[in-house]
């Protein structure tokens, strides 16, 4: 299969300031998930805090089903971790009048059961409030000043909230696979999600770097779609008034841009206009992405961190930040180091 040749997405912030590795060891890439809510402690539902090294959120899926004697379908999760690093993340497993089995049995050195408690209803993807990311580049080499100036800038504006590499696979696979599945390419049923997400995001990411480009991504500009920082609440609004790009400004509202599919809110005038373009540009993922008969939403073109820190260790970086369920540390790495060694695994 030929590689998919992705762009280089704009830089908000001049581009990177340094270099330096990510991913190195488990422990430099460490990620917890934060629930949006407290699970009741009683129900037909055990949910699993686990901590993971080294392995998918599917393995640990598939493993937990076994153990459990149920159905693959009966493990829920509410969203996918890669397996490099270290992860601490929730599980739900579907025992309606069963006990809990020994999940200690469960337990390897490269996975443990920090927390198991009851609840009514199942985990659902997408339910999470965020994520919170301690991050360790080694080896830096590059303008510490300015890699201070673009961190101070991350911190106050927020950063592209670009789709990482990881969506997109190896030298972009998971596009290439996409546009032969629009094709007619025979796909497994489980494959075919994980392409046209990939897809879908191919589109948001061309639209965020016209935005970045023109250096109006963490603005309003006519014709925009608004969502509510923490929330999936979109909406219009007259891109002229004084308190809506305030606003902006204060991350309350971010502007959006169009995860491709029927219907949905659209925007218009100038916001529409750069959508417009770059679907038109891209009219076999955009017309095959159609074919599936796939619903639009909306995602924020900003991503910002909370209670984000730094640390200078000699020749290392020691980051810490929250995002918003959805958002890519890597993509606000970039922006430092760029697209470094260890980002797309």
């Amino acid at each position: 299969m030929t590689d998919f040749s992705l762009p280089e997405w704009p830089y908000a912030y001049g581009g990177p300031s340094g270099a330096g590795a990510i991913k190195t060891e488990p422990e430099d890439f460490v990620v917890e998930e934060i629930l949006s809510f407290e699970p009741e402690g009683s129900g037909e539902h055990v949910f699993l805090h686990i901590e993971k090294i080294g392995e998918n959120t599917e393995y640990v899926a598939r493993q937990l089903a076994r153990h459990a004697g149920v159905r693959q379908q009966d493990v829920s999760y509410a969203g996918l971790k890669d397996r490099h690093g270290r992860t601490r993340q929730w599980f739900s497993v579907w025992l309606p009048g069963k006990a809990d089995p020994d999940w200690s049995a469960i337990e390897t050195d490269r996975l443990q059961v920090l927390q198991t408690v009851r609840h009514a209803r199942k985990l659902k993807r997408g339910v999470l409030a965020g994520n919170r990311f301690t991050l360790l580049i080694r080896n830096w080499t590059g303008d510490q000043e300015l890699a201070e100036k673009q961190l101070q800038h991350i911190k106050a504006q927020g950063f592209p909230n670009y789709f990482g590499p990881q969506r997109f696979g190896h030298h972009g696979q998971n596009i290439q696979r996409a546009l032969a599945m629009f094709a007619g390419a025979k796909v497994k049923r489980e494959q075919r999600s994980l392409y046209l997400s990939a897809a879908r995001s191919y589109l948001f990411n061309l639209i965020l770097a016209r935005r970045v480009e023109q250096a109006n991504w963490q603005r309003a500009i006519s014709g925009d779609v608004f969502k509510l920082d923490g929330s999936n609440s979109c909406f219009t609004g007259d891109t002229n008034d004084v308190s809506l790009s305030a606003r902006v400004e204060h991350g309350d509202i971010h502007p959006t841009g169009i995860m491709w599919g029927r219907g949905g809110k659209i925007a218009t005038a100038e916001a529409g206009a750069i959508e417009d373009a770059v679907i038109a540009a891209n009219a076999a993922v955009a017309d095959g992405l159609l074919a599936f008969d796939l619903e639009a939403d909306r995602r924020a073109l900003r991503a910002l961190p909370q209670d984000m820190a730094w640390q200078w260790l000699d020749n290392q970086l020691k980051l810490s930040f929250n995002l918003p369920a959805g958002s890519y540390a890597t993509a606000l790495l970039r922006e430092i180091i760029g697209d470094a060694p260890g980002a797309g695994d």
